[in-house]
């Protein structure tokens, strides 16, 4: 049950620290995530009290126009976290580990995890993986670096899944369970559930004594997390089942450019209020 004292303390946090996560999943406060790319979708989010941002390798579709998540890289990810580190004063800024920066070892994860730290100001880095990443996980939080994991669905590995397979039915959830004990065990502040039937991330959720954030993972979570460009509705195509739309941006940008294209065309603009004299 939620404590009003604590989530109107959450709610007026000056800046959001990995403690903040523990201390709203102990008093039944919602955690809200989004993912950002840009410093003006980050200062937007984080005025409207968003508690983290995360520059996810999910840029790939959403930036970069790639089909996959796959050939993201650090150099891609570098510079778009750092615009949304510095359009921040509140909101906890996670980034991405891009598939093939940490997946060979311990050393290399952790020289990945250092290259965002000292480059971009973000506050934490996310990766995918639970029993087979937890090395990484250990050697990362050791050297002092707070680190998000993320089990169930995970993109990067979407060709050895077979495809955006719902992750922990039946006899898979004790895989999922397993996963979700190993990276609290090596350290993870949180761990995002992508993909997962409610009842399977209610029993992870009950079972860790970190919060979850949920991608399609039910209500039963400690927070949730959705890409930005979808429950806006910038996003063109298939929308996945849990994204709620909230706006439909797409709509009203084509809009918008239409009439701007028709003024011009027209020499209706600019008019005198938008030309300057001497």
């Amino acid at each position: 049950m939620t404590d009003p004292a604590a989530a109107a303390a959450q709610a007026n946090l000056k800046r959001v620290r990995t403690r903040h996560f523990q201390t709203a999943k102990e008093n039944g406060i919602k955690i809200v995530g989004l993912t950002s790319y840009d410093q003006l979708t980050a200062g937007i989010f984080d005025e409207s009290g968003i508690d983290f941002l995360l520059v996810g390798d999910s840029a790939g579709n959403n930036v970069y126009g790639y089909d996959t998540t796959l050939p993201v890289s650090i150099d891609d990810l570098i510079p778009l976290t750092r615009a949304v580190a510095g359009a921040v004063t509140r909101a906890f800024v996670v980034a991405d580990l891009p598939f093939g920066s940490y997946e060979t070892g311990p050393d290399e994860a952790l020289h990945t995890a250092f290259r965002f730290m000292k480059e971009t100001g973000a506050h934490a880095v996310k990766l995918e993986g639970g029993v087979r990443s937890a090395e990484q996980i250990r050697r990362i939080v050791d050297a002092g670096i707070p680190l998000m994991a993320h089990i169930g669905f995970t993109p990067q590995s979407e060709h050895g899944l077979g495809g955006h397979v719902i992750q922990g039915r039946g006899s898979d959830l004790e895989q999922l369970l397993a996963d979700a004990h190993a990276v609290e065990d090596a350290g993870a502040f949180a761990v995002v559930l992508e993909m997962v039937p409610a009842d399977a991330a209610a029993q992870v959720t009950a079972a860790l004594s970190i919060p979850t954030i949920g991608v399609g993972a039910g209500p039963h979570v400690d927070g949730q997390l959705l890409v930005w460009t979808d429950w806006a509705g910038l996003t063109k195509g298939r929308i996945p089942k849990f994204v709620k739309q909230y706006a439909d941006l797409r709509s009203t940008l084509a809009g918008a450019v239409t009439a701007y294209r028709a003024d011009v065309e027209a020499g209706t603009y600019p008019t005198e209020a938008h030309s300057y004299h001497e």
